[in-house]
């Protein structure tokens, strides 16, 4: 018979208490304890039969892993981020805002992949909905993608066993329920319970799995942390919705690096790989255009060319407003505050609007040189030449700093037929003199202003 009783989970880490408490003895959050009413199946039956089967130590030696090669999404970026294609028997949990795109990234992966069998789990929506999305993305008929509106776990292990699929796609966690457990769907023990199983499963068939997870207001994945933990791979899906760019992050791969990054552009028939994001990432202007620099960033272990755009004015209602879209807004104030202090330029009268074109938010401290030098534009009113790239991280004390990775970003740049580049002085690179790239190594913003503005 099924016991009832009260507890209380952390919605952090998924701690459980038999009472509420204020701070989380597990991960030290303050007020992330909810109630619920949780009925525990007697296991003793499970319990005797596991119990019976007995798992046997293998010699690491013995192990061999050539029978389980990775698997080719027939997705560049996708592929990239992984390390280099699906693991069998991993499990990848892809997490992103609403309307951001994760449904459409792994539906278009699964039409894409004609020579697996695939099962895909929806909780949220039903075969029909999917399949219209399927028509509109794909043109190609597919009869080997197998649709199936499910929430209970015992109930998908049953199609899994009938289906023998060799990819599983399950949208999402967050709607999974076991009989286990008669709490909520979407509840802390109730995540943590059908991922175990699920986990279990497929480890042992070796079975690779596609989960897709909510995220809460803040940005991180909704459900206790410790889902996290129990994954394989942990990637963020990101960009803004009134943009058509989006990026895919990893966040934590066993497999691979998590210094990698997937650019998609999202149009009306799918999410299209961007193999060479410079050039979508930078305006075209016909004239000169102050308030405009051009910055060579890195972002995981690709470099691309990204614009970035200042707007310097007169502060029309007293206090000054400071405001950055895919920068982070602190940094932004301690630029300014070296160009006040450091360079004597007067920027504490005036709003200062900046913003990286494309949508993105670039965490690259490389591009401090060219939020300053757009922000000093803006504010003079002369426009930095068009064919300038600039990469440097700006010290508190006004110098130029060195940079990761040098040679790629002047790479990048001679790439793109740009005729000058502005780097940290005593950089170290290997490229050499360039043909038609004039490289310019400063040590001061000073220094960098009287090349481009003189």
């Amino acid at each position: 018979m099924a016991k009832a009783k009260t507890v209380f989970f952390c919605r952090s880490c998924g701690n459980e208490s038999p009472k509420w408490i204020g701070k989380c003895f597990g991960c030290g959050e303050w007020n992330t304890y909810q109630e619920e009413l949780v009925y525990k199946q007697d296991k003793q039956g499970a319990r005797t039969q596991a119990e019976s089967v007995l798992s046997k130590p293998i010699n690491i030696a013995d192990i061999s892993t050539a029978d389980l090669p990775r698997i080719d999404l027939k997705n560049e970026e996708f592929n990239r981020v992984l390390g280099g294609g699906l693991v069998p028997g991993s499990l990848v949990l892809l997490g992103g805002e609403p309307g951001i795109g994760k449904s459409t990234l792994v539906l278009q992966t699964a039409l894409a992949l004609s020579d697996l069998t695939i099962l895909y789990v929806s909780g949220e929506e039903s075969p029909q909905q999917i399949k219209l999305r399927a028509d509109r993305i794909s043109s190609n008929k597919i009869e080997n993608c197998y649709i199936v509106n499910e929430v209970s776990v015992e109930k998908i292990l049953t199609h899994i066993e009938n289906i023998q699929p060799q990819l599983l796609i399950i949208d999402s966690v967050q709607t999974l329920e076991t009989d286990y457990l008669e709490s909520t769907p979407g509840s802390v023990s109730q995540i943590r319970e059908s991922t175990a199983i699920i986990l279990k499963k497929v480890k042992e068939k070796h079975l690779p799995v596609l989960l897709i997870g909510h995220i809460t207001k803040e940005g991180s994945l909704a459900g206790p942390k410790v889902l996290e933990h129990m994954v394989d791979v942990v990637l963020q899906f990101e960009g803004d919705r009134n943009h058509m760019y989006r990026i895919l992050r990893s966040l934590k791969n066993r497999f691979g690096s998590t210094s990698e990054i997937g650019i998609f552009e999202m149009q009306g028939s799918g999410l299209r790989e961007v193999s060479n994001p410079s050039e979508l990432l930078m305006s075209q202007h016909d004239e000169s255009l102050s308030g405009i620099s051009i910055a060579s960033a890195i972002e995981g272990m690709r470099p691309f060319l990204i614009e970035v755009q200042a707007l310097a004015s007169s502060a029309a209602y007293g206090n000054p407003q400071r405001s950055a879209t895919g920068f982070d807004l602190r940094r932004l104030n301690m630029l300014l505050a070296v160009l006040e202090k450091r360079a004597g330029f007067k920027l504490s009268t005036k709003d200062v609007f900046f913003n990286v074109a494309g949508g993105i938010k670039v965490n690259d401290p490389a591009i401090d040189l060219a939020v300053v030098t757009a922000i000093l534009s803006s504010s003079i009113d002369i426009a930095v030449p068009l064919n300038t790239c600039l990469a440097g991280e700006v010290g508190l004390s006004g110098e130029i700093r060195q940079v990761m990775r040098i040679d790629q970003r002047i790479s990048e740049a001679a790439k793109l037929g740009f005729k000058r580049i502005i780097i940290p002085k005593r950089s170290v690179y290997k490229a050499g003199k360039i043909p038609g790239l004039e490289i310019i190594q400063v040590s001061k913003v000073e220094e960098a202003f009287k090349v481009l503005f003189s």
